[in-house]
């Protein structure tokens, strides 16, 4: 086990390396960087960012540039970037020089993976703020979603899954089929907005607040009252993820069961005379669960960083997903990439731990490669 686990670390590093490469050229190459960005606000057409980047540190430059924007088109000259027509060339390269684009695309993805690997993240380019820091910062909100959701998901799935495996071509079993495909097809974000308009004041009931993890008093809460407060927030964003989150879960297990209790082990415990509910829960339930248990690292990791985005926009939580959301609209490229390599390291951890669980549920799989005479 421990070869194999070595060899599976020494794969991460190149898949890693594949990741990186092929989304930091793809995203170069892509228009609309930093830069045009900053171009276009000064040219009336974008938001607040280069007050964003001003107090990053580049605050004269961009003074430099407000001032020579009103030129636009009095200038002749052309750029590499849209919208730059008129602008001063020392201002834009001052402005490549604070994005680090005066260097190479190659130098530039070297130095990018040089300092990842001490986790070295850098600082966002408009919210004048480590990367790690508002990393550590969204954090704990997404890692609410991600755990009470797969939490829920699990509890609910499991248990249903086998009632429907024990109870195959039943009325229950079609009923159950039918509500799970209507759950999978009910998009989360558009139940969330359900949710929101009925039980948060927004036509009908105000039991549960519009927005937030916590309430903006949580300071002056006793403990008792800062967990109430902090359940009340979570409960309709926890259920909005979560319903439509156990259906494929709910069938995996349900075909799970009835594969395994097809298999003649099964046959012979019951030839045997033994319970129903002791084949079921003392022969069926460890095979069956294998792969349903084994994926919880996975299930964790994808619900947490790609199930909770618009969750998060609906809800107005600040955590990971809207975080990501921002970068990418604004072209923040450390944030991009940094989170990108931190979740995808993440991921192939959890492929591991995942790998690993099936050992733990079952010692008879051994996953090292041996010789065969």
């Amino acid at each position: 086990m421990t070869a194999y686990i070595i060899r599976r670390i020494l794969l991460m590093i190149p898949t890693l390396f594949a990741i990186m490469l092929i989304n930091f050229a793809v995203i170069h190459i892509a228009p609309g960087g930093p830069v045009e960005q900053v171009i276009a606000e000064l040219s009336g057409i974008g938001g607040e960012i280069t007050e964003r980047v001003s107090r990053s540190g580049s605050g004269e430059t961009l003074e430099q540039g407000r001032s020579q924007s009103g030129a636009l088109g009095r200038q002749s000259g052309s750029s590499k970037y849209r919208g730059a027509q008129g602008l001063d060339p020392e201002f834009i390269a001052e402005l490549e020089q604070r994005f680090g684009f005066d260097k190479p695309l190659h130098v530039r993805f070297y130095q990018t993976i040089k300092n990842y690997i001490f986790f070295d993240f850098g600082e966002s380019f408009f919210k004048d703020q480590s990367v790690t820091d508002l990393v550590l910062d969204k954090m704990p909100v997404s890692i609410s979603l991600g755990l009470w959701t797969t939490l829920f998901v699990y509890l609910i799935s499991i248990p249903l899954g086998i009632v429907k495996a024990t109870r195959d071509g039943t009325r229950f079993d079609g009923w159950t089929t039918v509500a799970l495909i209507v759950g999978t097809a009910i998009p989360g974000f558009l139940f969330a907005v359900f949710l929101l308009v009925v039980f948060a004041g927004g036509s009908y009931l105000d039991w549960f607040p519009l927005s937030g993890l916590t309430s903006g008093n949580w300071d002056e809460l006793s403990w008792m009252q800062k967990i109430a407060d902090y359940f009340w927030h979570i409960t309709l964003p926890v259920i909005a993820m979560v319903i439509g989150g156990f259906a494929g879960l709910a069938m995996l297990t349900k075909n799970s069961f009835l594969d395994q209790v097809s298999q003649q082990y099964v046959l012979t415990a019951r030839a045997k005379g033994l319970a129903e509910r002791r084949v079921l829960y003392g022969h069926v339930f460890r095979n069956a669960m294998l792969i349903v248990i084994a994926g919880f690292p996975s299930a964790f990791i994808s619900i947490l960083f790609t199930g909770s985005l618009l969750i998060e926009i609906i809800f107005s939580l600040d955590g990971l997903g809207l975080l990501g959301f921002e970068a990418a609209f604004n072209r923040d490229y450390p944030v991009m990439f940094a989170t990108l390599y931190f979740f995808s390291l993440l991921g192939l951890v959890m492929n591991l731990v995942g790998d690993l669980t099936y050992t733990i549920i079952d010692p008879r799989i051994d996953f090292e490669s041996r010789e065969t005479s």
